[in-house]
């Protein structure tokens, strides 16, 4: 097949890894425009764009798909399909029209759950046994487009936002490969997307949501630390400064108000929540690197009845 791939973060490299190695054509690598990273501000390619660079592929960073330039550019690469993964952009109709296959997307949850931008996160925050990655023909509307193949994945009972992300980008893949062949052969069978089945909308993730609410039970704070590990991560305050909390465990609660250090001891500490507390297992300070609880406290001087703000 001859195919224009459309993705731009870490998520989508490892399907546009297996699109090459299966031996499809690929005609075109569209990425979102490099952007400054660091405090120098340096221009940074998205890491789609490395692995195209590696492959010899050419790439278009246009800044909107919807510019007729693009448009007509993508037409005169004549593709059978364009493959989207995590792109960015919102592709209007005039794109989505060009392929005779159509334009393909691979989502990264069970659809009709979590549609979205950040459906991995959600998966884990909202406390969900099973997540996966569903393939759709896309339309014009955001992720509503009919469901071609699912692959289905087991959360760990310590998944995080960031090990969740890793195992479906592979399955993606895999799970791409296996609906090119089947579009090829036509063996596939459609299957529009219930909407009463949606629940909620996986929006896009900010720094504002990681900030812990400790009148929450210990059970949705500990799946909110681990959905938003590595990114925007899970927060509070101690002693007027920004403390990241990287793990933690769910343990019996105290006497505590929500937000009260209940218990302290060389290996860590218990905050008291809504209902429950958590065990803080790992942390990081304002200025400082990650370390564990009980490193934490050989240099501070935190006592039971202190406050996390």
């Amino acid at each position: 097949m001859k195919v224009v791939f459309m993705g731009t973060p870490d998520f989508s490299v490892p399907t546009l890894e297996k699109i090459v190695e299966a031996g499809h054509e690929v005609v075109g690598v569209v990425t979102q425009p490099d952007k400054a990273k660091g405090r120098g501000k340096n221009m940074a390619f998205p890491p789609v764009k490395e692995k195209a660079l590696e492959y010899g592929l050419k790439v278009y960073q246009p800044r909107r798909a919807r510019e007729p330039e693009f448009v007509e550019e993508m037409k005169a690469l004549k593709p059978d399909v364009m493959v989207v993964v995590a792109f960015g952009q919102i592709l209007p109709k005039a794109i989505l029209d060009i392929p005779f296959y159509g334009c393909i997307n691979v989502h990264a949850s069970l659809l009709p759950k979590y549609r979205g931008a950040a459906p991995i996160q959600w998966a884990v925050v909202s406390g969900e046994k099973v997540s996966g990655v569903t393939t759709m023909q896309m339309d014009v509307g955001l992720d509503t487009g009919d469901m071609l193949l699912k692959a289905e994945v087991a959360l760990d009972a310590d998944e995080t936002g960031g090990s969740l992300h890793d195992k479906l980008s592979v399955i993606g893949g895999d799970l791409l490969i296996q609906t090119l062949e089947g579009l090829e052969k036509g063996t596939l069978t459609p299957e529009k997307q219930d909407d009463s089945q949606t629940g909620e909308y996986a929006r896009m993730l900010d720094k504002a949501l990681g900030q812990i609410d400790f009148s929450k039970s210990a059970e949705e704070i500990e799946r909110l630390i681990r959905g938003l590990n590595p990114w925007p991560s899970a927060y509070t305050h101690y002693q007027g400064k920004t403390m990241k909390l990287w793990r933690a465990e769910v343990v019996p609660g105290g006497d505590g108000k929500p937000g009260q250090i209940v218990e302290v001891d060389k290996k860590g500490f218990i905050v008291q929540t809504g209902e429950k507390a958590l065990r803080v297992i790992e942390l990081q300070m304002e200025g400082k690197k990650r370390m564990d609880a009980g490193a934490f406290l050989r240099g501070a001087q935190m006592l039971p009845g202190d406050f996390l703000e």
